[in-house]
């Protein structure tokens, strides 16, 4: 049975709902996403939308809850009324990809509130154990680059598993001392985004020298638009996996060549029907997941990871525990694997 089909008819009576700001400064970056409260028959359902734009999210916060939300659905009956809804009232999305990332911060908050008022987990109703999540702490390392966050990181968590950003001023020594911590599981070259923040100027040469230096680890989306970097990458593809692109299951089927793995940021998907169809389709294949955070400030981050621990618990997940992609992170956080510790009720970590 498909996955979908398992919430698609769970009840939901939504009464109202409430917007709160969550913020974190990121050194230049400021980071604001809104967690959206559903409420109905004296519970609460959670959801955190993780657009990146912090006008847009300052726009909704001023609007208020003005959509209308209220009623007697089923979780499928919701989700079809939300694609009829403008999720942006204030204002049009600074990034296409926007309007899934409010959409699914609402489906998750459905969720959490039809499986509470059940009375169910996530789990039971999907018929999956949650299992101890793998998990690895996500970096970028300066220009000019510094090994000293992930040689400390180490220090202090013996065994941490890393996913890296690289630039093009990693040179080839320092590539090599990346290398010899053995603690790389994916190598991020962001080669796929335009026009954002986090672009990355397409290398060859510095493709090739990860992948030399890295036999072992993922190589995520990398430009292959490019003829020189497909040139540099040609007898690594099997190891080449993607992030940026994929928002259905139609991205997947239009990839040059099949994937062995890939990562999965669930709010990508926007929707339920949309995430579990990817979920089934790549167990079908055989194709191998690991989750990805979208530095999330709220009840987000635990969502995806109790996601990643049912699907995906063995995969290098980029869903570490918040407190690890700190500058001066602190002591006493949780080692990897990461108990699921899912609430009895709803869609959420304890």
């Amino acid at each position: 049975m498909p996955s979908y089909d398992a919430l698609a008819d769970l009840p939901l009576t939504i009464e109202d709902y409430a917007l709160d700001e969550r913020s974190r400064s990121f050194g230049e970056f400021e980071r604001i996403t809104v967690t959206v409260a559903l409420h109905g028959r004296g519970e609460t359902g959670l959801g955190e939308d993780v657009n990146y734009d912090p006008e847009d999210q300052r726009a909704v916060l001023a609007a208020g809850p003005v959509l209308p939300l209220a009623g007697e659905w089923t979780l499928d009956g919701f989700s079809r009324h939300l694609a009829t809804l403008d999720l942006f009232p204030a204002r049009p999305p600074a990034y296409e990809a926007g309007v899934d990332y409010r959409r699914w911060a609402y489906e998750s908050a459905a969720a959490d509130l039809a499986l509470r008022q059940a009375g169910r987990s996530l789990g039971d109703v999907l018929g999956r154990e949650p299992r101890p999540l793998r998990f690895g702490v996500s970096l970028r390392l300066g220009d000019p680059p510094s090994s000293e966050p992930v040689l400390r990181r180490i220090a202090a968590y013996p065994g941490i598993r890393f996913k890296l950003d690289a630039e093009p001023c990693w040179d080839g020594a320092f590539v090599e001392a990346l290398a010899e911590t053995g603690a790389v599981d994916v190598v991020d070259f962001k080669g796929k985004y335009r026009g954002t923040p986090v672009d990355v100027p397409t290398d060859p040469e510095l493709y090739r020298r990860c992948a030399e230096a890295f036999p072992e680890a993922w190589l995520e989306d990398p430009d292959l638009d490019d003829d020189g970097a497909r040139a540099a990458l040609a007898p690594h593809l099997d190891r080449v996996t993607w992030d940026a692109p994929i928002h259905s299951v139609d991205d997947v089927d239009a990839l040059d060549h099949p994937p062995r793995c890939l990562n999965c940021k669930p709010s990508r998907f926007g929707s339920w029907q949309g995430l579990l169809r990817f979920y089934d389709t790549c167990e079908e294949r055989g194709i191998a997941l690991y989750g990805g955070g979208q530095s999330e400030l709220g009840v987000g981050r635990g969502q995806i990871q109790l996601l990643a621990a049912l699907f995906h618990p063995d995969g290098p997940n980029d869903v570490a525990p918040s407190g690890f992609d700190w500058e001066e992170f602190p002591e006493g956080l949780p080692s990897s694997p990461l108990d699921p510790a899912p609430s009895p009720t709803g869609f959420r970590r304890e």
